[in-house]
């Protein structure tokens, strides 16, 4: 019996001293660091908290999580060679991150042709899941067509029938425009688009752009530009009167990143996608709300949670899969759920398109800044087409 016991200690023992030797796995994380700071720096720090709270945990079947993380400045050639320095001298077990979209397709295609697993963390194109979509990359956050057709059903309930769209000329641009026509086309037949507006991103002429589409007359105006471009736009089209009378529906400007900015100047009634961080109240939001002001000494933003939620969609395939064997993580991140301070979401096994939801609500001005009000949360499995129609958006591999 005591020898026994001493067995059984010993055993404990080495595998002890095993799980505390064992190396750490690596993860390859590249953004825009230095490019669009405002999203990506809470966007770090969200994914470092998480990365610091499962470590403390123990981190994943006794292994530390450990990432590295690259600036890409906003290039996609530099992104696919830090990819290929990642995975070819630092020995990362897969990718994850980016921000822009170009960006964010040319990591996806060199995860495809070198099959090493791609987790988009931010990249907003459709055809990052759809019609470039492969079979090594996943996508977090909802996707253009996703918050465009939350805005078009909201859009389809005003009176607004002649519709301008202004959006920045690439990839994450076009693909929010081109859904928000056929969502709200579908749903309100009566529709017309009567202007199209493609500045270059962050160097829109604001005044251009806000003449030409107050010389199309339209009833509703849907807007796509973010950061910096948002603020000018808005700006100009404060100045000129171009909001007064119309509906405006906006894509992301209620997030706080883009939002705050604009102060007392954010535009009032806008039908917009956003995160009212300071309005939810959730045992789980509220908890994570509280444990980022404590380590962080600043208030949520939209780029916290995403940084928050890959780390820990990371984690959950890791577990699931209990190896950092490709193929067997590929396959552990089809239907994967993971607990997040929203609640649960599920990668999409049909087309690796993660179920995270968005905010829809106005904008407001409260205290002299920007809010979101009357705002409610729209699961993104709700706004997702099935699994069939999906498949069928999908090259064939």
């Amino acid at each position: 019996m005591k020898l026994a016991r001493l067995t059984a200690l010993a055993a404990a023992i080495v595998v002890s001293i095993s799980q505390a030797n064992a190396e750490p796995i690596r993860i390859g994380e590249i953004n825009s660091y230095t490019r669009l700071p405002a999203f990506t720096e809470p966007y770090k720090k969200g994914w470092e908290m998480a990365l610091e709270e499962i470590n403390a945990k123990g981190g994943v079947d006794g292994r530390q999580l450990e990432v590295i993380s690259r600036d890409d400045a906003g290039k996609p050639g530099n992104a696919v060679k830090i990819a290929e320095e990642l995975v070819k001298r630092e020995n990362v077990a897969l990718l994850a991150g980016t921000f822009f979209s170009h960006i964010g397709l040319a990591v996806s295609d060199y995860a495809k042709q070198n099959k090493v697993l791609f987790v988009a963390s931010e990249p907003l194109s459709d055809a990052i899941v759809w019609s470039k979509g492969n079979d090594y990359t996943f996508r977090l956050r909802p996707s253009t067509y996703m918050q465009a057709a939350m805005l078009a059903a909201e859009a389809a309930k005003t009176d607004a029938v002649k519709w301008a769209t202004v959006a920045p000329n690439y990839a994450y641009g076009k693909d929010a425009v081109a859904a928000f026509k056929q969502v709200l086309t579908k749903l309100k037949p009566s529709v017309e688009f009567v202007d199209e507006q493609w500045p270059a991103l962050f160097k829109i002429d604001a005044g251009v752009t806000v003449r030409a589409l107050e010389a199309a007359k339209p009833e509703g105006i849907y807007n796509v530009t973010f950061g910096p471009d948002l603020g000018a736009l808005v700006r100009e089209g404060s100045v000129r009167g171009l909001f007064d009378g119309r509906t405006v529906v906006s894509l992301l400007t209620g997030e706080p990143e883009y939002l705050e900015p604009l102060k007392d100047e954010a535009p009032k009634g806008w039908i917009v996608t956003g995160y009212p961080w300071y309005a939810i109240d959730t045992p789980e939001h509220n908890a994570f709300k509280a444990a980022y002001e404590k380590r962080w000494g600043e208030t949520l933003k939209m780029g916290s949670l995403v940084g928050y939620n890959t780390l820990l969609s990371i984690a959950a395939l890791l577990e699931k899969s209990g190896s950092t064997d490709t193929d067997k993580m590929v396959a552990a991140m089809k239907g994967l759920e993971v607990s997040t301070p929203q609640g649960k979401i599920v990668y999409r096994a049909a087309d690796h398109q993660a179920t995270m939801g968005s905010w829809v609500g106005r904008t407001d001005v409260a205290d002299g800044k920007g809010v979101m009000t009357g705002w409610k949360y729209v699961d993104g499995a709700d706004v997702l087409p099935s699994a069939e129609e999906a498949r069928a958006m999908r090259p064939a591999n």
